[in-house]
């Protein structure tokens, strides 16, 4: 794609400008360089990308499952073809390291896309005998399926949602991030590519207005949303108006918890991954580190040590660790949280502050930062940062410490490092997360269940599970014999 190129809507099989004609920049969030000025979609966009996905339902549920897994298959076969383009695409889109986003981000996004293609054809009912007869049941596609990305994994959330969407024969609206919109619209020529038949999947960039259009649109049977909590309240209070289904993906403030027994180096390892990983900004991380008050020390020691030879520079180098923060205004408000923890009383112990990187004066770098001596009624312990902060908080006992973990609106993801596994279950099985690990952090294979409760979302993505939030079941009961009316 040439530098400040203009990108418009995916909407019907072909780009087409926005019914405004306005357009939006994308910048580099490095070097400050418009990569493309984008189609901004509105309320009109919406409605015809809707008509679009609505038209095309026919076809694409008339396909057996066979029929599109093997599109969807082909689809994950480019996206892997493709792989080197799309990974320095969500560099320069996004900001991070392209040390990351091969994997991280379009391996996911085709390992999903490879194991929905396979599930496609393996949707069933279930059969039973009654009194009089028996009953069938029928999992049929909701329809119009509209979701709203967020911009730290836009590919992969892209892939994350359409993937099942499709597989189980509906129709697609997806609206990207408006700071990160362009894998999304080179995921959408890819599927054409493939065989996915025109309006099924559409893709209309855009900002508030064009989710809220989504989000209430009489024509959508479902929204799927990934974002912040307060997004995703107004998201559901918007859907309620038509009762559409929902799945919130929301944000976090999970815990890791490590024991006096754990192995230091693996503990340190899975912090770094829960913390640092895409420079913090990744709704599971466990920002809230609980180390037991007898390794306390000893964890700190390995991990500022580890944490100071983290490489903070340009995404586009491969030795790059740390890249920048996706805006500006975002990297303002996570330096504001760090001056907040040191005026709280929290004690910095390595980083906390802005980095200077030739050549990329423009992004807004933060040091991996670390608090010690946290309180668990911090602002920086409470709240989400989304930017490379972590704070540790020292425990001593097991029912105390599950007992501060889970005091939180939030109940994403948490994680346990101790070598006695049946501590790791018990505790495991007591804290208030949908998403958990132990010994590790922050691994999501696509075959386990992705999602959180309480203040942190509605539903799952991933793994078979995903399939019913894309479904809805008919109860058919077959009569024998004659009917017994008292009439």
């Amino acid at each position: 794609m040439p530098q400040s190129a203009q990108r418009y809507l995916w909407i019907d099989g072909r780009f087409v400008p926005s019914r405004d004609d306005q357009f939006f920049k994308t910048i580099n969030p490095a070097t400050g360089t418009v990569l493309a000025e984008v189609a901004r979609g509105g309320g009109g966009d919406i409605d015809a990308a809707v008509a679009a996905a609505r038209a095309a339902i026919p076809a694409w549920r008339a396909l057996s499952g066979v029929e599109r897994g093997r599109i969807l298959h082909r689809l994950s076969m480019l996206v892997r073809e493709h792989r080197d383009e799309l990974a320095a695409l969500e560099m320069r889109d996004g900001g991070k390291p392209i040390a990351e986003t091969p994997e991280a981000d379009v391996d996911s996004g085709a390992d999903c896309l490879e194991y929905f293609a396979g599930q496609a054809s393996s949707i069933q009912g279930e059969y039973q005998e009654v009194d009089g007869g028996f009953f069938y049941t029928r999992p049929e596609p909701l329809g119009v399926v509209g979701a709203i990305g967020a911009w730290n994994y836009p590919l992969q959330i892209a892939c994350w949602k359409a993937a099942p969407a499709l597989a189980a024969g509906n129709t697609f609206v997806f609206k990207p991030s408006e700071l990160t919109p362009l894998s999304a619209l080179r995921l959408a020529e890819l599927a054409q590519e493939a065989g996915v038949p025109a309006g099924v999947f559409n893709v209309v960039p855009g900002f508030g207005e064009a989710g809220q259009a989504l989000s209430t649109h009489p024509g959508v049977d479902k929204i799927s949303l990934t974002g912040g909590a307060d997004t995703g309240k107004r998201v559901m209070a918007d859907a309620a108006g038509t009762l559409k289904e929902v799945s919130l993906e929301l944000g976090g403030k999970s815990p890791l918890v490590i024991f006096e027994d754990a192995d230091l180096d693996n503990a340190v390892s899975g912090a770094l991954l829960a913390n640092f990983f895409t420079q913090g900004e990744i709704c599971t991380n466990g920002t809230r580190v609980f180390v037991h008050e007898s390794v306390r020390t000893a964890f700190l020691d390995k991990l500022v040590e580890r944490v100071e030879r983290l490489v903070i520079g340009d995404p586009a180098e491969p030795e790059t660790d740390v890249g920048p923060m996706i805006s500006p205004e975002h990297g303002r408000q996570v330096l504001e949280y760090i001056e907040a923890g040191k005026q709280s009383g929290a004690r910095l112990v390595t980083g906390g502050e802005r980095v200077t990187v030739a050549g990329c004066e423009h992004g807004v770098f933060v040091a991996p930062t670390v608090f010690d001596g946290c309180r668990d009624d911090m602002q920086i312990v409470r709240e989400e940062i989304f930017g490379p902060v972590m704070s540790v908080l020292s425990f001593t006992d097991e029912d105390e410490v599950v007992a501060r973990a889970n005091n939180t609106e939030f109940g994403l993801a948490a994680g346990v490092f101790t070598r006695d596994l049946e501590r790791a279950h018990r505790v495991i099985g007591a804290l208030e997360a949908g998403i958990c690990w132990i010994n590790h952090y922050n691994i999501t294979p696509i075959e386990m269940p992705f999602g959180g409760i309480k203040g942190s979302g509605i539903g799952k993505e991933n793994s078979r599970r995903a399939l019913s939030h894309y479904t809805r079941i008919k109860s058919v009961f077959v009569a024998r014999g004659a009917v017994d009316a008292p009439y």
